[in-house]
């Protein structure tokens, strides 16, 4: 008879399902264990050929298809949230390219991690397969949808977080009066 673990060991809260189960060798209850903070997951905001949408787009897939470690690097720098710099991750990137000849395993490795932090669409293998057949697409796909989320690009991610709470803390004080003319 098949036990799945308890709530102690995987950390999910386990709940009991009545229902009769033929593949556990008659068990007549079946317990599992459900994920409690599943979100759906959602499309990108563009698609991998979106550059050809808007005019700023175009010109930064331009930059992206004659050097693709700058828009690597600013990308990186957002996902890792500043752990790597942009200078840093687009110097490997571009290290990788100089003497790999690419550097899609690295980016592709990125592109999972961004995948996962914002719930979107894809899996593993397809992340690699767009990268190693169309890495500029990829990059400027990425680059685009975290513009779309907000992102300033050239700030990186501490640019980003001190933009943020700047206006937070903008928004919620009232405006100084000016009491009159004078002279």
């Amino acid at each position: 008879m098949y036990q799945p673990p308890s709530a102690a060991t995987t950390g999910f809260p386990v709940s009991t399902n009545s229902t009769t189960s033929a593949a556990y060798s008659g068990a007549t209850t079946t317990e599992y264990a459900s994920h409690p903070l599943s979100k759906p997951l959602v499309e990108w905001s563009t698609g991998l050929c979106g550059c050809w949408s808007k005019w700023e787009q175009y010109e930064h897939c331009w930059w992206t298809f004659w050097c693709p470690c700058f828009t690597f690097g600013r990308v990186a720098a957002i996902i890792d949230k500043d752990s790597t710099s942009c200078c840093v991750s687009g110097s490997l990137y571009a290290l990788l390219c100089c003497v790999f000849g690419s550097g899609y395993l690295y980016s592709c490795c990125y592109r999972s991690k961004m995948r996962e932090q914002y719930g979107l669409k894809g899996n593993d293998c397809t992340d690699c397969m767009i990268h190693c057949c169309c890495e500029p697409c990829a990059l400027s796909q990425e680059y685009r949808e975290l513009q779309n989320r907000g992102f300033n690009m050239f700030t990186g991610w501490h640019g980003n977080v001190e933009q943020q709470t700047r206006g937070i803390a903008m928004a919620t004080t009232a405006p100084a009066a000016e009491s009159g003319m004078s002279r």
